[in-house]
């Protein structure tokens, strides 16, 4: 075999289902033996779009998400995607074409050092030499991207690599995972003490806590404890325990969740980074015993020094935990936290009788919850609408709600959608963009269509970038640089081979939802979204974000 042919075997044994990439010169030996592979490619109209379509594979499956494109240009479109992967804890490999190992340091076309453009923005990144080295690079790429915190990784293949011939892949589990056992029992005796001696414990969970592998002994942990928690907008929500859920915290510091987290006198924090929620905003000043569990000790920051760090595998520290706790949790702060989330059913439940177009954002809200079932898969772009639909849309089930909360990347929605839909052919799935971030990956409706994916995605349109806009204004008291012109999105849906939808009355969504779930093409509904009450998102915010 030749190596791209090796590396297309090694892909299969990892249990590689797809591949999503575009081809180039550099690269089109792995092209060709992907057609000998049950792997199935998907063509995809922009890199970047590849990259994101696997880290939605990485982040439903918990293993390696795979893009392929070839050098130069092919490389450097991929960092935002694998950047966004890295920061946000989702499994990605992305394997990109190199000029021949003669070529590698002359001014050539296409020359470029992948590696080192990839470095800031992943796991692990190098590139294989010689076709013998390729098994041992994509091991260890591999067995980086999958392990402790997740992120992306990049496999540089030379063209002359990957025609090069390879006897035999040598025997071995390449890339195999390898687990890791709970906390030190040190750490885990003196965590119980911290919450033992507290009266008014919460749990904060991140964006690792919101692992399928990780749903059962999470549930059994905060069942057995029965502490109130709250959650970033990556991590896990309402289902893990209903009953002493508190709601959703992010960004402002302003949500009823915040108000539980600033009354409590200890916080075990579990999955989370401080990337999805600046430590400053929400534990400064505030002299409580912080416990962190995670995979990996936190970078340690002035508002964010635990005192104690269970770093091991997550679901048997927290059983080990479970064994230790005698809590005694004060009536008053659970009677707190139940007020918490019936402030949140109360916002929601004012989106049922709200009316008029452009429509309010409640009222949108109000009306995808009504066609969410524990089978549905909702993808959330970022924008405006990307804190109305986490502040007040439960999840059913680990990962049902896809977020870009690390570096908040726009166009994530569409491609993470079709990428759902390939894992799971028979499940709903809903997509939410603005009108802004909509345009940043559209031209994948061709992708979609051609393969086969259908979803309905929904896109807020304000005709700016909302989200930039209302900010600006708090900040600034003016605007710049966020008002967009109008484009015909039923039109654009249509020269896809897609439908598409405008709303000029709000009751007409929701039946515009069920029917387009039927339908076995992408469903594109324009909804005119009334911003105005915006403000009301930073009401109470923090000043220090303000300022």
């Amino acid at each position: 075999m030749n190596g791209a042919q090796a590396l297309v075997k090694l892909l299969e044994n990892h249990g590689v289902t797809h591949v999503f990439g575009i081809p180039g010169a550099k690269v089109d030996s792995m092209f060709i033996a992907l057609l000998d592979s049950p792997i199935e490619l998907v063509l995809c109209r922009h890199e970047q779009n590849a990259a994101f379509m696997a880290q939605a594979f990485g982040r439903l499956t918990g293993t390696i998400g795979v893009c392929l494109v070839t050098s130069g240009p092919g490389v450097t479109n991929l960092v935002t995607g694998l950047a966004t992967a890295t920061s946000e804890g989702d499994p990605v490999l992305a394997i990109g074409g190199e000029v021949p190992l003669d070529d590698r340091f002359k001014h050539t076309h296409q020359a470029l050092d992948g590696v080192d453009v990839m470095r800031p923005v992943t796991k692990f990144s190098q590139s294989a030499l010689t076709v013998h080295d390729l098994p041992e690079v994509f091991g260890n790429a591999v067995r980086a991207a999958e392990s402790g915190r997740p992120g992306a990784v990049y496999l540089g293949l030379p063209k002359d690599v990957g025609l090069a011939t390879l006897d035999a892949l040598p025997p071995g589990a390449w890339g195999q995972s390898h687990s890791i056992g709970p906390a030190p029992v040190a750490a885990l005796q003196r965590a119980a003490e911290v919450l033992n001696t507290s009266r008014k414990p919460i749990a904060l969970l991140g964006m690792q806590a919101s692992s399928p592998q990780l749903a059962e002994p999470l549930q059994r942990f905060l069942q057995a404890a029965a502490i109130p928690y709250c959650s970033t907008f990556q991590g896990p929500g309402r289902w893990v325990v209903p009953e002493h859920f508190a709601g959703r915290v992010g960004l402002f510091r302003n949500q009823p969740a915040d108000k539980l987290l600033d009354e409590a006198d200890a916080v075990i924090t579990i999955g989370f980074d401080a990337v999805e929620f600046d430590p400053s905003l929400w534990n400064t000043g505030n002299p409580r015993p912080l416990i962190a569990a995670d995979v990996v000790a936190p970078d340690q920051d002035q508002a964010f020094i635990p005192e104690v760090e269970l770093i091991g595998d997550i679901g048997a520290s927290l059983e080990a935990l479970q064994g230790m706790l005698k809590l005694t949790v004060e009536e008053d702060f659970r009677r707190s936290a139940a007020e918490r989330m019936a402030e949140l059913h109360s916002t929601v439940a004012e989106g049922a009788q709200m009316g008029g177009c452009p429509v309010p954002p409640l009222r949108v809200v109000h009306d995808i919850q009504q066609v969410i079932t524990p089978e549905t898969i909702l993808a959330l772009d970022v924008g405006s609408h990307y804190i109305w639909m986490n502040r007040y849309v439960p999840a059913q089930h680990a990962r049902q709600v896809l977020v870009s909360n690390g570096q908040q990347t726009l166009g994530v929605a569409l491609p993470w959608a079709m990428a759902a839909r390939l894992l799971y052919p028979d499940a709903p799935i809903l997509s939410v963009s603005g009108d802004g971030g909509f345009l940043f990956t559209a031209t994948e409706l061709e992708t979609a269509k051609r393969i086969g994916s259908r979803f309905v995605h929904l896109i807020w349109n304000s005709h700016s970038y909302n989200m930039v806009e209302f900010q600006e204004e708090a900040h600034y008291g003016r605007v710049s640089g966020v008002k967009l012109g109008d484009y015909d999105v039923v039109k654009f849906a249509e020269c896809f081979g897609c439908r598409g939808h405008r709303i000029d009355d709000p009751d007409q969504l929701l039946p515009l939802i069920r029917e387009g779930l039927q339908q076995d093409v992408p469903v594109l509904i324009d909804i005119p979204v009334d911003y105005s009450k915006n403000q009301r998102l930073m009401q109470d915010v923090y000043q220090d974000f303000i300022h």
